[in-house]
């Protein structure tokens, strides 16, 4: 495979090795951290730190995975032949630079102790990620939530689970002082369950239909509606026997 084809498996090779696993690390913590507050266990006052510290990289390695998918689709739509790419190389530029500057407010918000920083923080880096997956490039199955389609995109389920773990992070010390905010957490929680069974199941989905950089032309040929391909000619047909 060229090397943008390989590019492209580090979304789902990320997310594989490193978000689920983590992420059911952090829900298995939560579940001691909720035992020992209500006094049903005996957990070692580390089991706190460590769910923070799991959630912390939880929503680092799903910012930076949805990073990497975006940069993956300003990339092979500009360097690609055939691919719709307006703006040009300065285009380009400036959007590897704003998903850069997304990955950096992230880490200001990870590093941020005052409430206002942090809330700040958290919005700027969800509202760069929604400005970065406003773009054409940004393959979405429909933008009107009255529509089917929309509940069914990966793009838009991934984006209220980055939300949901971006407020999360950002109101940790909230969550751990406050009993509102820790039902309110478990709420969010129960809500990302599904939403990362979602995108397990909308990722492989959109995977099968993502095809090789080289099978791009003759795929555009084909009628989607219609599900069907061009027949190839006599000689074509004779040449691939």
């Amino acid at each position: 495979m060229p090397a943008i084809d390989w590019f492209a498996l580090l979304h789902p090779v990320l997310i594989i090795l490193f978000v689920y696993p983590v992420a059911g690390a952090t829900i298995r913590l939560g579940i001691l951290v909720r035992e020992r507050r209500l006094g049903i266990t005996q957990q070692l006052p580390a089991v706190n730190r460590e769910h923070a510290d799991h959630g912390r990289w939880l929503t680092a390695g799903v910012v930076a995975a949805v990073l990497i998918a975006m940069v993956y689709a300003f990339i092979s739509a500009a360097l690609l032949p055939g691919e719709a790419f307006r703006g040009g190389p300065p285009r380009l530029v400036l959007l590897l630079a704003a998903a850069a500057g997304s990955m950096l407010l992230m880490l200001a918000l990870v590093r941020a102790k005052r409430a206002a920083w942090r809330a700040c923080f958290g919005l700027l880096t969800w509202g760069s990620l929604l400005s970065l997956g406003s773009q054409p490039e940004i393959w979405r199955l429909s933008d009107n939530p009255f529509k089917p389609a929309f509940w069914g995109s990966h793009y838009w389920a991934g984006v209220l689970l980055t939300g949901l773990l971006l407020f999360t992070l950002a109101a940790r010390p909230e969550i751990s002082g406050q009993r509102r905010w820790r039902r309110l957490h478990l709420g969010a929680n129960l809500l990302m369950l599904v939403l990362l069974a979602v995108q397990a199941i909308t990722g492989s989905r959109d995977l099968l239909e993502m095809p090789l950089s080289w099978q791009k032309p003759a795929l555009a040929r084909c009628e989607v509606s219609r599900q069907s391909c061009p027949q190839p000619g006599p000689m074509a047909a004779a040449a691939g026997r």
